[in-house]
């Protein structure tokens, strides 16, 4: 009997993340409202005409919204090391008539972007995921502009209820310094999530 009551109570804690899984749309808009695009890329200075990527971008939840911002005349990279997740990223933008995405595959080191061409580089979420973040970093700083803009937007585990999908600020900035980055300023507004916005030095 014992048993059966644990069994149950994973059960039930676990049906939220399964729910998300079977629910891509109902994943999207949760984190939408976590992380609301408008107000990020008004943060980030995101603007019409720029050319951006993401690294990690998945099945796109943040390139579509990109995509509107910076407009036709902009440009979204869309990279990430899952070919699947890029394919349906492919497909969407196909079905909603979204002709200024590139998607990228690359790997754990190396997001294949090409040299000096991004007004910004950002990752959403992802980087707790990183199985070499340095090296991936320092693969990224030659993909921006001069004046580029680095961007890392990730949960706080001071806000947030999911440790294990955390980085604590200080590592994410002295990891980001060891890269060959520096600190502009840190925005703090997100509910679970801090921005962190760099430079290469």
């Amino acid at each position: 009997m014992k048993l059966q009551k644990i069994i149950l109570a994973i059960l039930l804690f676990s049906l939220p993340f399964f729910g998300s899984c079977q629910n891509p749309d109902a994943w999207e808009a949760r984190h939408n409202r976590l992380q609301p695009p408008r107000e990020v890329m008004d943060a980030i200075g995101v603007e019409e005409g720029m050319v951006v990527a993401e690294v990690g971008a998945g099945r796109g939840r943040y390139v579509v919204h990109m995509a509107e911002r910076v407009g036709k005349s902009g440009k979204v990279y869309a990279n990430d090391i899952d070919e699947d997740a890029l394919k349906y990223l492919n497909h969407r933008c196909e079905r909603d008539d979204i002709s200024n995405v590139i998607t990228i595959l690359g790997n754990v080191t190396d997001p294949n972007l090409p040299d000096g061409a991004f007004d910004l580089v950002y990752i959403v979420n992802t980087y707790h995921h990183l199985d070499d973040k340095i090296g991936l970093m320092r693969n990224i700083l030659p993909a921006l502009k001069p004046d580029g803009i680095f961007v890392i937007i990730e949960n706080e585990p001071e806000k947030s209820g999911w440790p294990s999908h955390t980085t604590p600020g200080k590592v994410v900035i002295k990891e980001a310094e060891e890269s060959g980055f520096e600190l502009i300023r840190i925005e703090s507004f997100l509910e679970e999530d801090n921005i962190y916005l760099f430079r290469g030095r």
